[in-house]
């Protein structure tokens, strides 16, 4: 196979350090740290910056199923099937508070962009807000009728988008505490679920192999995508808006061009199902785990978010994604063995990574009959909300 030219993704390093099944990954605001928790019950925080040691958290009493850090990067918050949210102070004491959170396992965890609440998403069939600083419980969502797999705030706050085993996605007025819809095309359990960076549209993935995509004002279904062998186990958006990332149970990470509505990458690293993945802040990196016990960082070669600037984002076109035809595969097979033992917990490889400074536009990617959607709240109180009462 011919080696990945520079624009490819790229394999940046791999982390070893769980005993078991990465579940979740989540990069700090700055880049800074990586957060990933395990089946082994213990949540790692990884250093970006080369040599460094990692920390390891332990306090679940089973397995960590989430992560999330706060947006200040100061706080970190964790789930797990012990029903209980830890928050964290990622440094090197790695003091906690911890609360039940549930009566049954936590599936999920996300910080309001405002870091002053939490959602969390529960086994329990619930969805629950927090108030982060005393945990104190705000209310609950409660109309699903199996398992929530996962649970996100919009980027401006006033929504929540959650996913559940009822092969439903809902989308809730958060001051109103209703649901506004329920989107019911997948065909089995909905494993995850994510805002686009412009608050105007969610990506969902599903046990049944596909991805879809809706906007949230007119509930219209905009795109699908069925290109995995096997369950879609996560999802993100690059902070840019036109590309998203997968990871599902064939093994591979597929990366998603929204404006053309295509496939554009598979990446092949991890042995076994990739159960989750997670764009950095700025879209430059984003990491992987799996039920190999592996967390990588890849180096995306996409645009990079300049967060000094106003981040414009460009709404897709509605075409339908159905088959890879003939996209580039790039395998990044790990040799065994090259992982540092459990006890040094440090990266590989550990060449310097140096975070550019300046903004690559994605105007140019704009057509001009679609609108440009910005996330200033001046826009976004504009989109009328349908009339409740539709679920």
């Amino acid at each position: 196979m011919a080696a990945p030219c520079p624009e490819d993704p790229s394999l940046e390093r791999h982390f070893k350090g769980h005993r078991d099944a990465v579940t979740c990954v989540d990069f700090s605001f700055n880049t800074k740290q990586l957060a990933s928790g395990s089946m082994d019950s213990c949540l790692m925080v990884w250093h970006m910056k080369p040599q460094s040691r990692a920390y390891r958290f332990v306090g679940h009493k089973d397995a960590v199923t989430c992560v999330n850090f706060s947006p200040s990067g100061h706080l970190l918050a964790s789930g797990s099937r012990d029903k209980t949210v830890r928050i964290w102070v990622p440094n090197v004491k790695g003091e906690s508070t911890v609360f039940r959170a549930h009566t049954a396992t936590v599936r999920s965890v996300h910080f309001c962009s405002d870091g002053q609440s939490l959602v969390t998403a529960s086994d329990d069939k619930t969805v629950k807000v927090w108030s982060t600083h005393r945990q104190k419980f705000l209310f609950s969502l409660s109309q699903h009728i199996n398992w929530v797999r996962c649970a996100k705030f919009s980027p401006d706050g006033r929504l929540i988008v959650s996913a559940s085993d009822d092969k439903t996605v809902k989308l809730w007025d958060k001051t109103s505490r209703e649901c506004v819809h329920s989107y019911c095309e997948h065909g089995s359990f909905v494993t995850y679920v994510d805002f686009h960076p412009s608050g105007t549209c969610i990506a969902a993935a599903s046990m049944d192999n596909t991805v879809k995509v809706w906007d949230v004002r007119t509930h219209r279904l905009l795109q699908h995508y069925q290109l995995h062998s096997a369950a879609v186990n996560a999802l993100s958006f690059h902070p840019s808006g036109n590309y998203l990332v997968t990871a599902s149970s064939d093994s591979t990470l597929k990366i998603l061009d929204l404006m053309e509505g295509r496939l554009l990458y598979t990446l092949h690293g991890h042995q076994g199902p990739a159960t989750t993945v997670a764009f950095s802040r700025t879209g430059e990196y984003f990491a992987s785990g799996g039920s190999d016990e592996q967390v990588m960082v890849w180096k995306s070669n996409f645009d990079v978010v300049d967060y000094g600037e106003i981040i414009k984002v460009q709404r897709p076109p509605t075409m339908l994604a159905s088959s890879s035809g003939n996209l580039p595969e790039v395998d990044f097979p790990i040799p065994p063995g090259r992982g540092r033992s459990q006890e040094s917990v440090q990266s590989q490889p550990q060449e310097p990574i140096s975070m550019p400074q300046t903004l690559t536009s994605t105007l140019e990617h704009i057509v001009g009959q679609l609108d440009v959607l910005t996330q200033f709240p001046a826009q976004i109180n504009e989109i009328a909300l349908p009339a409740l009462g539709s679920c």
